[in-house]
């Protein structure tokens, strides 16, 4: 970090922030120029609290030489982080995971047809929400731990992995029973002491972009859950909120390369709630393979007129099946590959 003086800034001022940096336990190297001193802060661990420096006399501005963020960052760990996963799934090894399924669980015919649906096409994981934070109250809430006991029925029945999300600190050991992966939702993906425990729960978590989040903030969330000793964390493209209305989101493409760039961490995409429109999924779902996420999480519902949330964003079966065919149509034309499901598990 840096600390940039102003011009009229006294010799005072600069032996204070000098003291300051000091006194957190950092050195500090004073730089003067023609116009302006600076003031470097070597050791900076990533908890430098930047406004105690920047409420000092004669200071004009911080700039920060490196990331807020230590342990997601390439700089702390320059190869990609694998999350290896039950029956020898990876995320972030190359192979493109498919995670499918409906939003929510409603039933036990409706998630075993999904189940056997998805995978049938070629889906690794099954995604379904049992506890479903929405943005109404009066809006379906999901079945809760009945849910879950749902979901652990259609594991045994396909083999698939489960992807369900966790909503607040106090229900996450009861999702980690049954998830494979714990996902945290984009409206808690700064809820810091959901993060923390789910950090600590010994499963992999698929982290979402929160709805008006920077790519910096996203990596910042991450942060909490590698600070509690987890290293198996998947970041999630899902789309941020944009002045347009013609979808429900923008799908921010570009923050695949971005976060490649700039993390280890795998990230997928969601292209359903990056949309919103189920015409729009396969193409978005497309593009993000191209664009090289590391999977993608889609939503697909038996009967997506009669699905309880978020049926305008879900694929039938048979458009899931159609896309499925695509996706590996885009995977083979740039030296990618789809994965494929594994067998049943005892």
């Amino acid at each position: 970090m840096l600390v940039v003086m102003r011009q009229d800034a006294r010799p005072g001022d600069v032996q204070a922030v000098i003291e300051a940096i000091e006194a957190m336990g950092y050195e500090a190297r004073p730089m003067p120029g023609r116009q302006r001193t600076t003031v470097g802060l070597v050791g900076n661990d990533g908890r430098v609290d930047g406004t105690r420096l920047a409420a000092l006399g004669g200071v004009q501005e911080l700039i920060h030489v490196t990331h807020p963020y230590k342990l997601v960052s390439r700089e702390w760990k320059p190869e990609p982080t694998v999350v290896r996963l039950p029956g020898g799934l990876t995320i972030g090894a190359g192979e493109v995971q498919v995670i499918a399924g409906p939003c929510s669980v409603e039933g036990e015919g409706q998630i075993l047809q999904a189940a056997h649906a998805v995978k049938d096409a070629g889906a690794t994981l099954l995604r379904a929400g049992a506890f479903k934070p929405r943005s109404s109250p009066y809006s379906f809430q999901g079945l809760g731990v009945a849910g879950l006991t749902l979901l652990a029925l259609a594991r045994r029945e396909t083999g698939l992995l489960i992807v369900t999300e966790a909503v607040d600190p106090e229900g996450v050991d009861a999702v980690a029973e049954v998830a494979d992966i714990i996902q945290i939702g984009a409206r808690n993906m700064q809820n810091y002491s959901l993060l923390r425990r789910a950090g600590r729960a010994g499963k992999p978590v698929l982290l979402k972009r929160g709805i008006a989040a920077t790519i910096q903030e996203l990596l910042l969330a991450a942060e909490y859950l590698l600070a509690e000793g987890n290293p198996d964390v998947i970041l999630c493209e899902r789309g941020i909120r944009s002045y347009d209305t013609q979808t429900r989101n923008l799908l921010d493409l570009s923050a695949i390369p971005t976060v490649h760039a700039l993390s280890h961490l795998p990230i997928i995409a969601d292209p359903s709630h990056g949309t919103g429109r189920r015409a729009m999924v396969p193409s978005m779902a497309r593009a993000a393979i191209a664009a090289g996420a590391d999977g993608l999480l889609v939503e697909v519902h038996p009967h997506p007129d009669q699905a309880l949330s978020d049926g305008a964003q879900s694929l039938d079966t048979g458009q899931f099946e159609q896309m499925m065919h695509e996706l590996r149509a885009i995977a083979d034309a740039i030296g990618r590959r789809i994965a494929e499901p594994v067998g049943a598990r005892a």
